[in-house]
């Protein structure tokens, strides 16, 4: 899975656009980028991939910008508490003016509240076209929480643009109460139909990432190099040990013995299946009474053996089971990590299905708005990859919006206009919330992505025999060659 995974990630990342940065501060020197006031001091040694994070102590701290910045899309942070208990909210403001007295505006909110201990990726929407100052309010409590790789990325065009839409929609109101020009009217409901398309761009684009995610996944759960690293036929220990003991049992015995290594795969033609908690967890005991009855001397004295293997169950039958023992331990220790890595992915593929769905029907709702029947036919127009076909398809869709506003305005029928112009506002408020969920989406894959990393480092080698920790470490090179590739896709895509 892990092999698979990495390549999955280069190819996914280096599809994305890289979105220039208006910030970038890694924490790995004096920097003048911020102001604060509380107890936020470098950190040294510890870092998630430099040299320096920045450590807020428990209590309130809060970092400004002392420049004000343009056009902010996304920021991206990441963030470690200092243990299982320390719970940190970390609140996103933009304001015109950096006082602490300013009108500071809430743009985003990120939370944890305790368990993991690892970093954490944090990406929520900044979506701010103006020039203003950025404000964090870093909360933490049971202890203190490092921060690092922080960046804000410039605002999309696309998304520039719908943070009109509310403008737009309080100027079209106005008039009607005012009364005005029906041909300013006419031009405001144009401009309202063409950022009402716009959106389509973006609900295609977030289904095509979302749709190459759940595939991504999908292969990598399946993966096989993820099996070798967890599956106890993989090593030289093991299999020793199967071998030492089907030389003291009788073939009833060894029958028992395959049976009770069946859910692992075959050693004859080295088919490794996946080895989940719940498998290890049902063989480990078992299997260490099996060996434990197989070398007791009131066993092989009657299992018809040679004299010689009668004498090597009596001189080596206490090593082997301390060596069996020792070496389930050790896998436990690899099998713990490729849980846990399997229960996030399996959560973040849940999200992606939930999402996935939702945006579906979002779509084509956009589409049954716009007085366009959402059948399979215009969602495939939609999604095409012919931008002809989608730009003929977001004409459409602006003009349809326009000619129903312009044609309520015609009879006089305000109440309808209102609710209509109302409606539309509401389907781009939707649309731009699937950016904040994906947003929570990538976050989740970024963490794991990093957890991975981290589970392949030479240090996290569990185990004790030489021929086994050059098994592990075989494997685990070839993961960190595919990490290493997807880093260098991942750098390009975002950084």
């Amino acid at each position: 899975m892990r092999m698979l995974f990495a390549m999955f990630s280069a190819l996914w990342l280096s599809a994305l656009q890289a979105s220039p940065v208006v910030l970038v501060d890694g924490f790995e020197q004096e920097t003048d980028y911020w102001r604060q006031l509380g107890d936020c001091k470098a950190l040294l040694g510890i870092p998630r991939s430099g040299e320096l994070s920045l450590r807020c102590q428990a209590g309130s701290s809060v970092l400004f910008s002392k420049q004000a910045l343009s056009e902010m899309g996304v920021l991206e942070l990441w963030a470690r508490p200092d243990s299982v208990a320390t719970s940190y909210r970390i609140q996103v403001l933009v304001a015109e003016q950096p006082s602490l007295n300013a009108l500071w505006q809430p743009v985003a909110l990120i939370e944890h509240n305790g368990g993991d201990t690892s970093y954490q990726a944090h990406r929520v929407s900044i979506d701010e076209p103006a020039k203003r100052y950025l404000r964090l309010d870093i909360e933490a409590v049971n202890g203190a929480v490092d921060i690092d790789d922080l960046q804000v990325e410039r605002i999309l065009l696309a998304t520039a643009l719908q943070k009109n839409e509310q403008r737009i929609v309080s100027g079209i109101l106005d008039k009607l109460r005012a009364d005005q020009n029906i041909a300013l009217q006419a031009e405001s409901f144009r401009t309202l139909g063409a950022n009402y398309a716009t959106q389509l761009d973006l609900q295609r684009q977030y289904l095509e990432y979302a749709n190459a995610l759940h595939s991504g996944i999908a292969l990598a759960l399946a993966g096989s190099e993820r099996n070798k690293m967890s599956n106890p036929m993989a090593y030289a220990s093991f299999r020793s040990i199967i071998n030492d003991t089907k030389r003291v049992t009788t073939p009833l015995q060894q029958a028992r013995l395959n049976s009770m290594l069946k859910p692992f795969g075959d050693l004859v033609t080295a088919t490794l299946n996946v080895v989940s908690a719940g498998t290890y967890s049902a063989f480990a005991e078992p299997f260490k009474s099996f060996l434990a009855s197989s070398f007791d001397k009131s066993n092989y004295s009657d299992a018809g053996l040679s004299r010689s293997d009668r004498k090597f169950a009596e001189q080596n039958g206490l090593k082997i089971y301390q060596d069996a023992e020792r070496f389930l331990a050790e896998l436990e220790k690899e099998l713990s990590q490729v849980a846990a890595l399997d229960h996030d992915l399996l959560q973040i593929q849940k999200s992606i299905d939930v999402f996935r769905r939702a945006l579906d029907k979002q779509l084509r709702d956009t589409l049954q708005h716009a007085s366009l029947a959402h059948s399979q036919e215009t969602i495939s127009r939609a999604l095409s990859k012919d931008e002809q076909v989608r730009e003929a398809l977001k004409a459409e869709v602006a003009g349809n919006i326009r000619l129903k506003a312009n044609s309520y305005l015609d009879e006089g029928n305000n109440t309808e206009l209102v609710r209509f112009v109302l409606k539309t506002s509401e389907q781009l408020e939707q649309t731009q919330s699937y950016k904040d969920q994906f947003n929570q989406i990538a976050s989740a894959m970024l963490t794991y992505y990093d957890k991975f990393e981290r589970s392949v480092n030479s240090n996290q080698n569990p185990f004790t025999e030489p021929a086994d920790k050059q098994i592990w470490e075989n494997h685990a090179q070839k993961a960190r060659n595919y990490l290493q590739q997807s880093k260098e896709s991942f750098n390009k895509a975002y950084l």
